[in-house]
């Protein structure tokens, strides 16, 4: 679960099929600096844009466009492993350092030290495993930012959370036909 530098490291095929963690890091790493494609996508100031992209070997991939002062909220994105890079602005990533299980829960009290933070400026990216915990925030309050994401298998869901404290509930979980 750590940041990977920006030359990730040669792709290993990942146990279970499909590309692992860092072949998704290195596309979005060499997408996000794809400035023709980058330019592309629309950028609202009110909300998120995206733009659905093919990713490596079956992966699902998405240009993603952020006004200032949006953000994802807590989520993960269950059984699917992933990587997120920024192309323009600056994001911060709010992560859990902690593997939560993935079913039988509602409401979970988090032990202290699990927090991790990190900003994540042009040119920089990060990949994670299955089950990983998460908010994603462009805490601008007057530049856009937008990144390039990809997760493999392609997302079967998300899992959205509420905060408080150290207090963590599940609160709905969304399908592919909720974003698409």
């Amino acid at each position: 679960m750590s940041a990977f530098p920006q030359a990730a490291a040669p792709a290993r095929p990942h146990p279970s099929g499909g590309p692992a963690a860092a072949e998704l890091l290195a596309f979005a790493l060499r997408t996000a600096a794809d400035t023709e494609l980058v330019g592309s996508l629309p950028l609202d100031p009110e909300g998120r844009t995206w733009i659905r992209l093919e990713g490596p070997g079956g992966s699902e991939a998405w240009l993603i466009g952020w006004p200032p002062g949006t953000g994802t909220g807590w989520h993960d994105h269950a059984e699917s492993r992933g990587a997120f890079a920024t192309a323009r602005g600056r994001l911060t990533e709010h992560s859990l350092a902690v593997r939560l299980p993935s079913e039988g829960w509602q409401s979970l009290r988090l032990a202290p030290g699990h927090d991790r933070s990190r900003g994540l400026g042009p040119g920089t990216g990060r990949a994670f495993g299955e089950h990983h915990v998460h908010e994603v925030l462009n805490e601008s309050p007057d530049e856009h930012a937008v990144s390039v994401h990809a997760y493999y298998p392609p997302l079967p869901l998300i899992r959205r959370y509420s905060r408080s404290g150290p207090v963590l509930t599940l609160e709905h979980v969304e399908r592919p036909e909720d974003w698409q």
